[in-house]
């Protein structure tokens, strides 16, 4: 079985499009029109458009193609925001989603919305759900923790070593780094993931990483696992990636 995912997005409505059109091209080369293309989560905040971009996903999956979507932190984050002001996210209080370093006030400009610094929170609240449309707040609250298919398991950030993948958490699922990034257990499954930022798609026996930090700026990745071999999709087509170390 092939499947295609697609790392972190955050508002990067362009190279999200860009990415759609690599996969088209080669399911054109390679046929399979059916297989499935995972989209990591993280769909929102730092980037300029992430209305354009939840509405190019919707519309996508509203004609039929065969689109997956994980939830992320920061569509967590969105999410508790658009329902309570106040709430934060329970596995991470210390942040807020309209500080600097997250990224809401970027997400809220995409839709019309003045989150400027200094304006009350309770008129910056009231505006983004006049202004967030329903279906994209039913989008964030719609996604899913994980996915998987036979040897693959696909996640937002990655999975806490040593429980089942059957039993993970979701708090764990959109916001674990340690300690699995530094794990070299099996897992029991090949653990896709994004979450942590890295300069190039890095495989390694338990997992592959595909966030190459298209939030600050780096390219969206798009790898395509099939068969028990990775591909990273570039403009050129593939290039098979092995196992670092």
């Amino acid at each position: 079985m092939r499947v295609y995912a697609i790392g972190d997005i955050h508002g990067q409505l362009e190279l999200l499009r860009a990415a759609h059109r690599r996969i088209a091209l080669d399911r054109a080369l390679w046929g399979d029109m059916d297989a499935p293309v995972v989209h990591l989560g993280d769909f929102c905040d730092r980037g300029p458009d992430v209305s354009g971009v939840l509405d190019h996903l919707i519309a996508g999956a509203d004609a039929g193609a065969p689109w997956v979507f994980l939830r992320g932190n920061h569509d967590r984050m969105m999410a508790y925001f658009l329902c309570d002001a106040d709430r934060r996210d329970p596995l991470r209080d210390d942040l807020y989603w309209l500080q600097a370093t997250i990224g809401g006030r970027a997400t809220l400009a995409s839709y019309g919305v003045d989150a400027s610094e200094g304006r009350a929170i309770a008129d910056i609240h009231a505006q983004a759900v006049a202004n967030v449309p329903a279906r994209h707040r039913l989008f964030l609250e719609g996604l899913h923790p994980s996915w998987s298919v036979p040897d693959v398991f696909f996640c937002h950030a990655g999975v806490r070593p040593g429980v089942a993948l059957d039993q993970q958490t979701e708090d764990d699922l959109v916001w674990i780094r340690e300690p699995f990034l530094s794990d070299r257990r099996d897992h029991g499954a090949l653990v896709v993931h994004g979450h942590s930022p890295v300069g190039q798609p890095s495989l390694y026996a338990n997992r592959l990483n595909i966030d190459t930090g298209a939030a600050y700026g780096g390219p969206l990745t798009v790898a395509v696992i099939e068969d028990g071999h990775v591909w990273w999709l570039s403009d050129e087509g593939r290039t098979q990636l092995f196992v670092a170390g």
